[in-house]
């Protein structure tokens, strides 16, 4: 199986590997995001013996019983047979002193759960063992608040940990890796549905259609994802109901707190605040302000940040019904079609030159580097009215104006002139326009305007 991306991370863990001396390290990130296939893929690599154990939801002398198995199989000649994970922790603890070893126990918080005073435990024995053992210990979880309380101050392991990983979803030119032979176009509508997160991408079949891939893969009756997003939201959240409100009112466009609440049936704003909390934790809903309001809170908004997510919620669990009695392709003719190409990717789209632009700047190839990056909200009483322009940044010469089209026809001078004399008009400030346009564009640029193409984006 090949694997694409995460070099920051692979190049972070083979240092880890390759110390001299004992390495703890903590990588985590929601489910699906690729956490085990980066350590694998890291372990591949180096020539040490190492233990890889997936830990289960079962009591503690089931897994002792379990990780011990491995641990005696990789060390033939012991006879030695323990009576808790204890034990066996720290037998693998000292069979790191003669050699280096690689200990991973994926899904930690599941022995968490079945070992009391795990986590006491651990730092007993990196302790006792930190000067004399070369073990290179692994932890891996998808429970993010779980693996971030190791970090509390409170926690046996605070200060313990050398290495730590939080994984997140890959952008969208290293998702575009997974299927090379779409053209630049079908990579932006292919990555709007599935996101970043590998276990979609591996997936996608590029020699099929975009609209192939959502009607096999999500939109239709027992597709393989159609319920992946439900699965996801309970493994997390006890109450799914309410956060099936929320996410109703995000897709449909709705993302001012007040709007949330009222176009919701949640009971109360605590509740509904309660509930935001938990989304923005599990970082499948973020929470944004505009770049030159930051700390306004009534200009604040909330979207859906999975892209899955937000289809789901805007196609399969509104129209479920209509999807279960229909034949998948006119399904996908009469309640996903116009509004995906005409709405959706178009919005999508801006997320990823978004993107684009951070790549760009932190390479350095924006020039002077930005500082911000985000929405800017006007304000102009006089004409009664306010909105927000969706890109704009800020460097230390002051604001640029970025204006992004998934269109079938080029952009015009018309175009830009029209968009700039509203943007001045707006009150915003700008020193330069940027125009990304997936068509192309028909006139030329001046000296306060620059045109960006959408291979550009891919190469």
């Amino acid at each position: 199986m090949d694997f694409y991306g995460r070099e920051e991370e692979l190049n972070r863990i083979r240092k880890a590997v390759n110390a001299d001396e004992m390495m703890v390290s903590l990588v985590y990130g929601r489910r699906r995001v690729g956490k085990s296939e980066l350590v694998k893929q890291a372990l591949n690599e180096v020539k040490a013996k190492s233990i890889y154990y997936e830990c289960k939801q079962t009591g503690e002398t089931d897994n002792a019983e379990s990780l011990w198995t491995i641990t005696a199989f990789s060390d033939e000649l012991s006879s030695f047979k323990p009576s808790n994970i204890e034990e066996v922790l720290e037998y693998i603890f000292k069979l790191a002193k003669s050699e280096k070893l690689i200990l991973v126990l994926d899904e930690y918080p599941y022995l968490r759960e079945s070992v009391k005073g795990l986590d006491s435990i651990m730092q007993s024995l990196i302790d006792k063992y930190r000067d004399s053992s070369k073990i290179k210990l692994f932890v891996l979880g998808s429970y993010v608040d779980t693996m971030r309380s190791l970090f509390d101050v409170s926690n046996p392991l605070f200060g313990r940990v050398d290495l730590s990983i939080y994984l997140k979803p890959m952008d969208y030119y290293d998702s575009a890796k997974f299927y090379p032979n779409y053209s630049d176009e079908d990579k932006v509508r292919i990555y709007s549905v599935f996101g970043g997160i590998p276990y979609y991408n591996r997936l996608i079949d590029d020699k099929k259609s975009v609209r192939e891939n959502i009607t096999e893969l999500i939109a239709s009756p027992g597709a393989r994802l159609e319920n992946e997003v439900t699965f996801y939201i309970k493994s997390e959240l006890s109450k799914i109901i309410n956060a099936n409100e929320v996410f109703g009112a995000l897709a449909k466009g709705f993302s001012k707190y007040s709007d949330i609440l009222s176009q919701s049936h949640i009971s109360s704003s605590p509740t509904l605040a309660d509930i935001l909390d938990k989304l923005l934790r599990m970082e499948i809903v973020a929470k944004t302000a505009p770049i030159n309001d930051e700390n306004n809170r009534k200009k604040a908004g909330y979207y859906i940040s999975d892209n899955l997510s937000l289809f789901y919620y805007r196609y399969i669990f509104r129209y479920s019904s209509q999807m279960g009695v229909m034949e998948p392709e006119l399904f996908f003719d009469k309640y996903i079609a116009e509004d995906f190409e005409g709405y959706y990717v178009p919005r999508q789209f801006e997320n990823i030159s978004r993107q684009y632009l951070i790549r760009e700047n932190k390479k350095g190839r924006i020039k002077p580097v930005f500082e911000k990056i985000g929405k800017y909200y006007y304000d102009n009483p006089k004409e009664h009215k306010n909105g927000e322009f969706d890109i704009v940044t800020e460097d230390e010469n002051g604001y640029i104006f970025y204006e992004v089209k998934f269109t079938k026809a080029p952009l015009s001078s018309k175009d830009v002139k029209e968009e700039i004399a509203q943007v001045r008009s707006c009150g915003l400030n700008c020193y330069k326009y940027v125009f990304i346009s997936k068509a192309g564009f028909e006139g030329k640029a001046g000296t306060m305007t620059k045109f960006i193409e959408l291979k550009r984006l891919y190469k």
